[in-house]
């Protein structure tokens, strides 16, 4: 317990007495009470409890001033009874842990009690012994006795070393004698009897000088007393001349205090006087607020400016129940709201009559497309700049209902302008002719319903495509640009003349629309907009209200030239915005940024849309009952398609759309010619697959478009399987007979009779195998080959040159036949003496003479 005694006064108070104790009739549980003082406050007795927990860890569980101590009831007086109680607030019954330790506790507390708590505490059942420290009769006597006989123990002590020392020396003086005990005793004897006479002398010798002693000092005596006279008298004079420096003291401190507070005085005042003083010039200027010619502007700047110096000085509060004080802030006051209202006034009118503009508006040049242009009209409004920023930061409430009316009355000039802008582009994009716009829109709306399948076939007609595709690229490329250069110049002047790019602590929260998220291939977006972006962007919104859905009207006429233009107009907006963001030193517009994010979403929506159309069409196509063949006309739109758009976007920026577009293209191809195996055609299927797979593939390793890579091997596989299916199927008809019979001869072996024993089969005897071998001479063949290669010649598309290869692998396969053919006969007629009337040397020389002949 010692460890934990010595930690809680080292770690927490300056500890007096302690004690264990169990709460009253609960033995379970030990805490620790400590009478300590606090380290914090001097002199606070406590009586603190301790919890004790695992090991030797403790825990205050609570505490207990002294000072509300009330009653402390010792219970018994007995050994026996180890319980007392603590009056608090409430009374408090524990246990000791011994009697002793109870009674040290109750004695502490005793002693705290007359010491320093003037006796407030009263004490029951403790006896006066306990309490005062003292012991019972009974104990004393038996205390005593116990002294007696430590006393009597501890009688003999030990010589000291010195002690031994001395010893020894006498005895080496008196060496003789040391051997005769009573001898030597009697010269010890006879030594200090000499000694004891000799100090006797020295004591009377001295009487004398102790006499003169005494006399010295009793004069010494007499001496201090008349010093202590002196000191009092000299006392008793300083004590007055104390009283008066004392006095002197007090009234220069007063002095002192004086000067301070009128030295003070004399500066608040002229602080007040010095900045609270606007001069009689500026206070003419802001009573009359006369805002009607530029100099008279920079007169009212200035005297804003002077006004908000004053306005803005911090000055105690108690100094504004002064008159003067007061008066020359309500005069401020005063001048500032006549300000206010003659500048609102003033603004507002200005803005009025330039959104008002809108009867007269300016006329566009016939001859060059661009939009209007608001210079002046800013030039016009950036005087007074500098009156905007007073009033931003004298009435904030004031100053934000000014952007809006700015919006609500240019917003119907900008939409004039912007329309008539627009109806400019629009005709220079159609061509100047006769008939309005909107008949000029019909009938090139009803051209493309007509021919909606097909690109122009003629060369003319697709130099008359890509020149209207250039025509859309360089008009939509100059409205952009004029639109950026529009937007540009009134969000700078916006952020300038309503200090939107400075000082955003104080701006209101604005609602804006929400960007679309773009994809890791779409033009960079703009980071999250700030608040001053947010105000900007909400005042433009409403200036160009009718931009955006001009602009897609625009656009949606471009998409009416020609039936593809709409990838002219998504590579034409996409390469802007790529140009736009990857020029360090162009001005970010985040305005028509989002618009021009907005509108790109739309254009690649048009450009799925129109594709997905083309595709739909391809796949739902229907072949004519005559078709004889060749390339479909779904191929041919493919590979005009293919080549327009990479003829198009070859310099562009990116081309994810495109490729997916090729994709889907390419996949509604594939699913065009698949749909032929269920259409009747004059010719065989298979050949046609055959021809348009190889067309494209032969198309897509010319272009070689990365996307398109799988497709093209898997129209290699196409064109491979149909080509081998069509020359099986062409094979029988020269040999057809010989085919059948030799084919049941390999079914009858593959469904289990003996090779030997095949011969005995009624349908593959002998005699029926040579009528039929008789019915294929060697010239029948040729002719039969020569009738093949015709109809082949005849069948093919000669642009493809695919009659050579086909005719090539025709005679691979046919003189893999003709070996087959033998193996059959060798393994089943064995014997029979049965041979084909023409040779694998014949057959070779049928195709190469078939093939000369046709050079």
């Amino acid at each position: 317990m010692a460890s934990l005694w010595s930690s809680l006064e080292k770690d927490m108070f300056n500890q007096l007495e302690t004690i264990r104790v169990w709460r009253a009739g609960k033995k379970k549980k030990m805490f620790i009470l400590s009478i300590v003082v606090h380290t914090f406050w001097p002199m606070q007795l406590l009586l603190v409890k301790f919890r004790m927990e695992q090991g030797e860890q403790h825990k205050i569980g609570g505490w207990w001033p002294l000072e509300q101590l009330k009653l402390v009831d010792g219970k018994a007086l007995s050994q026996v009874g180890l319980e007392f109680e603590l009056h608090f607030n409430k009374v408090y019954q524990w246990t000791a842990g011994s009697f002793d330790e109870k009674q040290s506790f109750l004695r502490c507390l005793w002693k705290l009690n007359q010491h320093f708590l003037a006796s407030s505490v009263t004490f029951v059942n403790v006896s006066s012994c306990a309490a005062e420290g003292r012991q019972s009769p009974q104990q004393e006597r038996k205390d005593t006795v116990e002294a007696e006989s430590q006393e009597e123990l501890s009688a003999y002590q030990e010589m000291t070393p010195k002690e031994a020392a001395d010893v020894l020396k006498l005895m080496e003086e008196y060496k003789p004698l040391v051997n005769n005990s009573v001898a030597f005793a009697e010269q010890l004897s006879n030594d200090l009897q000499m000694l004891d006479e000799a100090n006797l002398r020295a004591i009377i010798s001295s009487e004398k000088q102790v006499t003169q002693l005494m006399t010295f000092i009793d004069e010494a005596l007499a001496e201090v007393a008349r010093v202590e006279q002196t000191l009092q008298v000299w006392d008793e004079l300083l004590g007055g001349v104390k009283q008066q420096m004392d006095q002197i003291c007090q009234e220069n401190s007063l002095h002192h205090c004086i000067i301070s507070n009128k030295q003070r005085l004399m500066d608040e005042i002229l602080f007040l006087v010095t900045h609270l003083d606007l001069s009689r010039e500026h206070c003419d200027v802001l009573s009359q607020a006369d805002l009607s010619s530029p100099s008279r502007v920079e007169a009212c700047t200035a005297a804003a400016e002077a006004l908000a110096a004053c306005m803005d000085i911090q000055i105690q509060p108690g100094y504004r129940k002064l008159q003067a004080v007061a008066e020359q802030l309500i005069m401020f006051e005063t001048l500032k709201q006549n300000l206010e209202n003659a500048f609102i006034t003033h603004i507002t009118n200005i803005f009025k009559l330039q959104g008002n503009l809108q009867g007269s508006p300016p006329s566009q040049p016939t001859d060059k497309l661009c939009a209007p242009s608001h210079g002046l009209h800013h030039q016009e409004l950036l005087p007074y700049t500098p009156l905007m920023a007073w009033l931003r930061n004298t009435n904030p409430a004031l100053f934000w209902d000014l952007p809006k009316v700015y919006a609500q009355d240019l917003s119907r000039l900008y939409d004039q302008e912007i329309k008539t802008f627009f109806e400019h582009a629009q005709t220079f994009l159609l061509g100047r002719r006769k008939g309005s716009l909107q008949e000029s829109l019909e009938k090139l709306m009803g051209i493309r319903q007509q021919s909606h399948w097909s690109l122009p076939g003629s060369r003319e007609d697709q130099k008359d495509t890509s020149t209207k595709g250039n025509v859309i690229k360089q008009i939509l490329g100059q409205v952009l640009r004029e639109l950026q250069t529009l937007c540009t110049a009134e969000q700078q002047f916006i952020e300038k003349f309503f200090q939107l790019s400075h000082n955003a602590a104080d701006l209101p929260v604005l609602e804006v629309r929400k960007e679309i998220t773009a994809s890791p291939e779409d033009p960079p977006c703009p980071e999250p907009q700030s608040q001053l972006e947010e105000a900007t962007t909400q005042v433009l919104s409403e200036v160009f209200s009718c931009l955006e859905p001009e602009l897609r009207g625009f656009l949606d006429a471009c998409n009416k030239v020609h039936p593809f233009s709409c990838l002219q107009v998504l590579v034409t907006l996409n390469d802007f915005i790529f140009e736009n963001w990857g020029s360090s030193s162009a001005f970010h517009c985040s305005f028509l940024n989002t618009i021009l994010g907005n509108v790109l979403l739309v254009a690649k929506s048009n450009f799925t849309r129109c594709i997905g159309t083309l595709c739909k069409e391809m796949e739902e196509a229907k072949m004519p009952s005559r078709t004889r063949g060749g390339i479909l006309p779904s191929v041919s739109r493919f590979e005009e398609l293919v080549n327009f758009s990479e003829e198009l976007c070859r310099a562009a920026r990116g081309r994810r759309e495109l490729d997916r577009a090729h994709l889907r293209l390419a996949r509604s191809v594939f699913s065009s010619i698949n749909s032929l195996s269920s259409a009747n055609l004059k010719v065989s299927t298979d050949m046609v697959m055959m021809e348009n797979f190889h067309h494209i593939h032969c198309f897509l390793c010319q272009k070689e478009i990365p996307c398109l890579e799988d497709m093209k091997r898997e129209a290699k596989q196409r064109y491979s399987e149909h080509m081998e299916k069509y020359i099986i199927q062409n094979l029988g008809q020269p040999l057809e007979k010989l085919h059948h019979v030799f084919e049941g001869v390999k079914a009858r072996v593959a469904q289990g009779v003996k090779e030997e024993e095949v011969s005995f089969q009624l349908a593959y005897s002998k005699q029926e195998l040579r009528k039929v071998i008789e019915k294929y001479p060697g010239k029948e063949v040729k002719r039969a080959l020569e009738t093949l290669y015709r109809t082949m010649h005849k069948c093919l598309c000669p642009e493809e040159n695919l009659l050579p290869v086909v005719w090539h692998a025709m005679e691979q396969e046919l003189l893999r036949q003709y070996q087959q053919f033998e193996d059959l006969i060798q393994c089943c007629y064995a014997g029979s003496g049965i041979t084909m009337d023409f040779t694998r040397e014949d057959l070779l020389s049928y195709f190469n003479s078939i093939t000369l002949s046709n050079t």
